[in-house]
Formats: structure tokens, sequence, C-alpha cells
């Protein structure tokens, strides 16, 4: 089992020596992964379905991952997730395989269609085309990221004779975790992720979940290259060594506690206690001085 974290770039994280300090900090304790929450925009005043107050803050995943990337080793980063429907799809493809490159393949790559209709009214997009678009935009970028000659005709773009280098470190470029639980999610999970990223579930309803997922997995076609599909789930409360193992028996392959749970005065011991609680490492390590953000 993976243990990650969510939510470095977010609230009082959004701070970049802060977030500093945490990420090598999780990086010393065994802790597998980083992820990042994006919204371009929040609703103000709050209003359904905001998963947030309009202040909070929520810093550009590529461009904090990328400096993540440079005061850490070998901890990976992920977006958690990039609602890729919002972009430019070639534009991302390269802020994405740049974020690749510069970390070292050390990139997971959550993505979802999105969900909130007032930021993609505030960006002049299409809400009721983002299911079409995620699932071209994804062609889109794995085009760029991997053919010889890109040439691509679809529904919102079409393009040829072009190239974007650099390439990802990741020979396909990083591998793909699809959120959400709509039936259009996980039909794109088994047909283009590489994973499943399920936000905010207790056990009771990933169960749930992960049984529609195993039935759009007998009614579509999945490609040999993708591999077996990769598990991950953000529980909606701090978990405990408990909901770990239950996490486990379902076949989830990795738990991403979100840090927003943790105070700020208190994140640095409460990481540790997780570690020691949840990480399997021997010997267990730690860093022998650090300071609180």
């Amino acid at each position: 089992m993976h243990i990650g974290l969510f939510g470095i770039n977010m609230g009082y994280l959004a701070q970049p020596q802060r977030a500093k300090v945490i990420a090598q900090h999780a990086e010393a304790l065994g802790f597998e992964s980083l992820w990042t929450g994006e919204h371009v925009v929040l609703p103000d005043p709050r209003e359904a379905p905001s998963p947030a107050e309009p202040e909070t803050a929520m810093a550009h995943p590529p461009a904090f991952l990328a400096f993540l990337a440079g005061v850490t080793s070998s901890i990976k980063l992920g977006t958690g997730i990039t609602l890729i429907a919002q972009r430019n799809p070639l534009v991302l493809a390269k802020e994405i395989g740049t974020l690749d490159l510069v970390s070292e393949g050390r990139l997971l790559f959550g993505i979802g269609a999105g969900y909130l209709h007032q930021e993609f009214s505030a960006l002049g997009i299409d809400f009721d085309s983002r299911g079409p678009r995620t699932d071209e935009y994804i062609d889109i970028m794995r085009t760029l990221w991997r053919d010889p000659q890109p040439r691509f005709q679809g529904q919102f773009y079409q393009f040829e004779n072009i190239q974007a280098q650099p390439r990802p470190t990741q020979p396909e470029g990083p591998p793909l975790h699809i959120g959400g639980a709509s039936p259009a999610a996980l039909r794109r999970t088994v047909t283009q992720g590489h994973g499943w990223y399920g936000f905010a579930m207790n056990v009771e309803t990933t169960a749930k979940t992960l049984k529609n997922l195993r039935a759009a997995e007998a009614k579509f076609d999945r490609p040999d290259w993708l591999g077996d599909i990769e598990i991950s789930v953000t529980p909606p409360k701090p978990p405990t060594r408990g909901m770990i193992d239950d996490y486990r028996a379902l076949g989830v392959d990795r738990v991403i506690p979100m840090l927003g749970f943790y105070p700020q005065e208190t994140l640095m011991r409460d990481l540790e206690a997780m570690a020691d609680e949840m990480i399997d490492r021997d010997p267990p390590t730690r860093p022998s001085k650090y300071s609180d953000p």
C-alpha cells in the first residue's frame, strides 16, 4: 500500500517555503507521493457545488510541482486532479511534459472532466462539452508525447506538421489517473487511464464504485499497454491503520490523506505519527533536524 498526501499546494501550504519543508519531511518519512488540488477560480460568495470557500488558496499545480521537483529527489508528484477540459490541450501537453521532464519521470497525472459550472462559465468554456473534450484532449496529449509525426483530426482541435519538444521523461507520457465516479469517468478509466482516483470516498462508497468499475471493465475493451488499473483513494476524514487495511482489502493501491485535516502548528508531528502507523519501512527514517513551516 502506497501512502500519499493531498493538498500540498492549498491553504497555508500554498506558500512555497512552507510546502518545501513539508515536502522534504514527507519524502524523508517515506511517503510515496504529494498531490495538488486544482480550481482556477471559485465562486464568490460560495455556492453549490463549490468545494471550498472563495478565499481558499490553490497555487497553480504545474508551476508549484515544478518548484517541489527542484527541492525533492524521489517522492512522486501528482495532480489531483487537473481539469483538462478547461485547458488548451496542446499547451497543457507542453506543461505536463515539461513537468515530467524536470521531475525526472516522477509525475502522476490525475485528470478529470470537472463539475463546477461556475468555473467553466468564468473561463468561457461550454460546460456540457466537458466530457467529449476530456476524451479528445487525452488523445491529443498522448499523440504529442508519443508520435514521431503528430497529427490529429478531432471535434475540437486539428493539427499536422508540428512538433512539441521536449517529450516527457516517461516514454508513454506520465500515467493518467482518472478522477470521478460517473459512468463516463469509469469508462474513461478502463479505456484511457492507468489508474482511477476516488476523492473524499469512505470505504463503503469506494466498494460500491469499484464494483461499478469492474462492471465497466467487463463492458469496455482495455488496451493491453495500460496494464492493470491502479486504485487511489482520498478518504473523507483522517485515516487510521484500520481504515487503511479496509481499503487494502478492497484492492486499493494508494491512500492519499488530506493535509488540510491537520493544523499547521502540529503538521510535522502529525506526519511522523501517520508514517509510524501506516508506512511499512525498515528501518524507520526521520530527519534529524527540521523546523515547523
